[in-house]
């Protein structure tokens, strides 16, 4: 197995000192967002290795030192020695998943994701029109979904998936800002699906100007009431102005506990707050935003992939096994998340698995094989690799399900 070498992405929603406390390290000042651990082409994980990955170009027979390579690489040069036969003959070439320690400072944009054939026929289509990949209009950036998972490692605020009409209405009706009552108005006056899209469609496309008033007088009205209402004021606080604030109205807000986690399947608008967490996703770049973020914003797109209808936000909790393996049970097969707590003492834990992992530790000192760990600490296990852990800490367990 490898130790990983992973990026941290300065995003400017980023806590300046959540990710740096789990290292043990000092902040820099400066937002630290999410650690990558993957081969996500954007910012792939890093492993030493010795082999023909290293220097592909080498004499055969000839002596190699081991050097630091991008596991895109190192996956690339030996597909089914990395990943597994069954990984790669169910999801390809490549780790179909991205795993992250996520520290949110600031609320992140509202957003949704596409269903698997949704995002097929849009970068099917972005690609047919020759939107530039990197153009900021794109919205399908690979041809895949993103369903993600998100778990607590402290208090996690978040917004995910539609309240029932009335119960947006009313909070809409408590604030006591005039412009806010035709979109109570229409929650009432409507079924559930017509209720949603309807007022979704008109907070987006109000007056720009308008709409800040309307932002204003509502985050005034959220700061004198507190309470249940206090999430709305901290939102315009990072976003004044912004639809999004009033489009968060709409959505069930939630705070995780520790261990706790969501699942965020497609078509569910949802945006994080403030927290430190464990997210795992399918290994995608697609996103629509619905507000929060000078981002651009397609409407249209948008609510041909928005799934309007009220939901539970489904807290999960871990499964524990017998083998002290807990599980956050989810309907996809591009990633499977568990958490082992170990004790002092305990009998060694066997990974071994026919599938590609990523180990991350988050507390403790655990060992896995010759490898020590502290939190923060990850590490790459081929698919068919020895793994064996003890020692006490908490580990969190990423591989798929083929």
């Amino acid at each position: 197995m490898d130790r990983l070498s992973n990026t941290v992405r300065p995003y400017a929603w980023g806590s300046t000192t959540a990710i740096p406390a789990l290292l043990g390290v000092a902040p820099t000042g400066e937002p630290q967002a999410e650690m990558w651990m993957g081969a996500h082409p954007g910012a792939p994980s890093r492993i030493t290795r010795t082999g023909p990955a290293t220097a592909p170009d080498a004499t055969p027979g000839t002596p190699q030192t081991p050097t630091e390579q991008p596991l895109t690489d190192v996956i690339a040069a030996d597909p089914v020695g990395e990943l597994g036969p069954a990984a790669v003959e169910k999801f390809g070439p490549r780790l179909p998943f991205l795993l992250k320690l996520l520290a949110a400072g600031a609320p992140l944009s509202l957003q949704v994701h596409p269903d698997l054939a949704q995002a097929q026929q849009g970068y099917a289509d972005e690609e047919r029109r020759s939107v530039p990949i990197d153009a900021p209009h794109r919205t399908y950036k690979d041809a895949n979904h993103k369903p993600e998972l998100i778990c607590a490692l402290t208090p996690f605020d978040g917004l995910c998936g539609f309240r029932r009409p009335i119960e947006a209405a009313e909070t809409m009706e408590a604030l006591g800002v005039d412009s806010l009552k035709p979109y109570a108005d229409l929650l009432r006056a409507h079924p559930e699906e017509d209720a949603l899209r309807e007022v979704l469609t008109a907070i987006l496309t109000a007056d720009p100007a308008q709409m800040a008033e309307t932002v204003t007088a509502a985050a005034a009205a959220a700061e004198r009431l507190g309470g249940a209402y206090a999430p709305y004021a901290r939102i315009a606080h990072h976003f004044p102005g912004d639809a999004g604030v009033i489009a968060a109205m709409l959505l069930n807000y939630v705070r995780l506990q520790p261990g706790e986690a969501l699942f965020l399947g497609a078509g569910v608008p949802h945006a994080y707050l403030d927290g430190l967490g464990v997210e795992i996703m399918a290994n995608s770049d697609n996103v629509l935003r619905c507000g929060l973020t000078p981002k651009h914003i397609d409407v249209p797109e948008l609510l041909r992939i928005v799934r309007f209808e009220a939901t539970d936000p489904g807290i999960l909790r871990p499964e524990a096994s017998p083998s002290g393996e807990e599980l956050y049970e989810t309907p996809v097969d591009e990633f499977r998340l568990s958490r082992f707590d170990l004790s002092a003492g305990g009998d060694p834990v066997d990974l071994t698995a026919a599938t590609p992992q990523i180990l991350l530790c988050t507390a403790g000192a655990p060992r896995t094989g010759d490898l020590g760990l502290v939190p923060g600490d990850s590490v790459f296990v081929p698919a068919g690799e020895k793994a064996e852990v003890s020692g006490t800490g908490t580990l969190f367990r990423a591989t798929v399900v083929a």
